[in-house]
């Protein structure tokens, strides 16, 4: 009965320890102010809650993703979402005083989620969206990972302890989804690698089905190619991976 009642409390025990490792977030929304002179603007992403290092450091990198998509004039000062939003409200507004028959409506809209949180690590994507004039607008997603422990937001470098080597396996897999020939030059079914050498997209971050990989549109190829999207299962990464980050999976 007693070996039981242990295995029960060390059951509870792993669970609350489990839950205490998550960071608190609260949905945060914001939109633009209404009128005929206004550009659409919607907002919504997780706000860190806790009192710590990772939290604030979670919020301030959202933050500045945020304010470096809507600033549109680089005269003033903007450190705030609600600057931002201002900056790009103000551009569009003089752009209509000057060009009033011609200007169509502006829009930005941004959506962040957490795709990956364990003890060690967290993942937040943010799909952006923005239209300011011309034949569409312009669709990216971006990745932050941060470590909880250290309090700090990761380069993609900073993930792994093998870097040329991840980039080496990446490539054979981009090679292998893309059916692009080994033999061949990177850029020889139209891609648009700079100096026709592999590089690693911009954003690069966890998922709970591996290490996912996204070239936005432009960065590789061409606005109607869309994002270019590989995941790489943790069993084959993993020893790519620095310690700290390596996952096991069954």
């Amino acid at each position: 009965m007693r070996k039981i009642v242990l295995l029960i409390f060390l059951l509870v025990l792993n669970l609350c320890c489990e839950t205490e490792s998550k960071l608190t977030f609260e949905n945060l929304q914001l939109e633009n102010e209404k009128c005929d002179a206004c550009p659409e603007i919607k907002i919504e992403i997780p706000h860190a809650l806790d009192e710590t290092r990772i939290a604030e450091t979670i919020n301030i990198a959202l933050k500045e993703e945020i304010v470096y998509a809507l600033k549109f004039e680089d005269s003033l000062d903007v450190n705030t979402i609600d600057g931002a939003m201002k900056s790009f409200t103000n551009s569009y507004q003089e752009l209509r005083r000057k060009f009033n028959d011609e200007t169509v409506g502006w829009e930005a809209e941004f959506n962040g989620e957490i795709i990956f949180e364990n003890d060690r690590l967290i993942s937040i994507l943010l799909n952006s969206y923005s239209f300011t004039g011309g034949a569409h607008g312009y669709e990216a997603t971006t990745l932050l990972n941060f470590d909880k422990q250290k309090g700090l937001e990761l380069e993609n470098h900073e993930l792994f302890h093998d870097f040329e080597g991840f980039i080496a396996f990446t490539e054979n897999n981009f090679r292998i989804k893309q059916n692009v020939p080994t033999e061949t030059n990177i850029n020889s079914t139209g891609f648009m690698f700079t100096n026709d050498t592999f590089q690693l997209p911009e954003n690069i971050g966890f998922t709970e089905n591996g290490i996912q990989l996204i070239y936005n549109q432009y960065e590789i190829a061409s606005y109607a190619d869309g994002p270019i999207e590989l995941v790489l299962p943790f069993n084959e990464v993993n020893s790519f991976l620095k310690e700290g980050y390596v996952l096991i999976t069954d």
